[in-house]
């Protein structure tokens, strides 16, 4: 399998977001998210960190 977890990073502390996420899109500012279940989020943010080996993928909001 090749998706991740997509975490959303506020101060120290990492939320989950989406899981099995397949599909990331760069729209301007702003993050297209879509998982193996067809479930899709836009979040405005920035990619912070991919660590694909241990299916997580870190993204922080933009200010």
């Amino acid at each position: 399998m090749c998706e991740a977890n997509a975490y959303l990073r506020q101060g120290e502390k990492e939320e989950l977001l989406l899981e099995r996420v397949d599909k990331i899109i760069p729209q301007g500012n702003e993050l297209y998210l879509e998982n193996i279940f067809g479930q899709r989020k836009t979040i405005k943010g920035r990619i912070v960190e991919m660590a694909l080996v241990d299916h997580k993928i870190v993204l922080e909001r933009n200010e």
